[in-house]
């Protein structure tokens, strides 16, 4: 069973200008589908003067869940040398989005496929690339009554979690190591009346 992969430690940027045109790539270490459209709508508002934003992702352990696209450029000149640049660099879990402002030069397709490309790979140059050790992870929802027990089990087995949502039911993401997952799944369910939904392994 594979333990570890590669991603990104956090957020890095890369720039690269072609006749007048400028291409701003964005790398971060994202999860879900649902991660990446939040990302891409923030990076659109940053950049609302700007022509297109092209995007790719690459998910999961065996990293075949991966999606392209070119956001109105040329069929296959945007997205497709964007995910290169994550395959190559053997990435997963990682989204890369690249704004472009345009020059008033046309760059061709050939030219725009170097653009993407480049403006991708110098993001991911600038990153921090980290290897990590896979995890079990399951979203908890919870009354608020039951927050304090759960918070206080988390610290107790030394558990990392993320997303957190303290409301009249509560949520978070919990990740558990793969060889403790049964054992920690019962613990957690005998605290209380406590949902379990499976994320996956990553």
């Amino acid at each position: 069973m594979q333990t570890t992969y590669k991603t990104l430690k956090s957020q890095s940027e890369g720039l690269y200008k072609e006749k007048g045109s400028k291409f701003i790539a964005y790398a971060v270490p994202c999860y879900t589908e649902e991660e990446a459209k939040q990302y891409l709508e923030k990076w659109r508002k940053e950049h609302y003067q700007s022509r297109h934003c092209c995007w790719a992702y690459r998910f999961g352990l065996d990293k075949k869940q991966f999606r392209a696209n070119d956001d109105g450029e040329p069929s296959n000149s945007a997205g497709a040398p964007i995910l290169g640049q994550i395959q190559s660099f053997d990435l997963s879990n990682v989204l890369i989005g690249v704004v472009r402002y345009f020059g008033g030069v046309k760059l061709g397709v050939g030219g725009l496929i170097h653009a993407y490309r480049e403006a991708a790979m110098e993001a991911l140059k600038e990153a921090e690339i980290i290897e990590v050790e896979v995890f079990h992870h399951v979203q908890a929802t919870f009354t608020y009554e039951e927050m304090p027990a759960v918070m206080n089990w988390l610290k107790k087995m030394g558990l990392e979690y993320r997303n957190q949502q303290f409301e009249l039911n509560c949520k978070l993401d919990i990740q558990f190591p793969l060889n403790r997952v049964s054992e920690l799944t019962e613990e957690l369910t005998d605290l209380g009346e406590i949902d379990i939904k499976i994320l996956g392994e990553y």
